[in-house]
């Protein structure tokens, strides 16, 4: 019970923290998101671990996402 407490309050502070975010912080959050899950799946479907697959994956999105740019598109 509390475990589940501790992770919907830090969820919460998480995303209250991502409303002001610049296009570049987006991109490495997102790029850092989508990093993180598909690490985490090759991981677990190649045999090896997930906790690592998603910790490498995360970090390679992360990067991609911080080094791209959005070709001049505004919003």
């Amino acid at each position: 019970m509390v475990k589940k407490l501790a992770v919907i309050v830090v969820g919460g502070l998480v995303l209250t923290g991502c409303s002001n975010l610049s296009h570049r912080e987006q991109r490495t959050l997102s790029g850092g998101a989508i990093g993180a899950a598909g690490g985490a799946a090759v991981g677990a479907l190649t045999g090896g671990s997930a906790v690592m697959g998603g910790v490498i994956g995360g970090a390679a999105g992360a990067a991609v996402g911080a080094l791209t740019s959005n070709n001049g598109k505004h919003r």
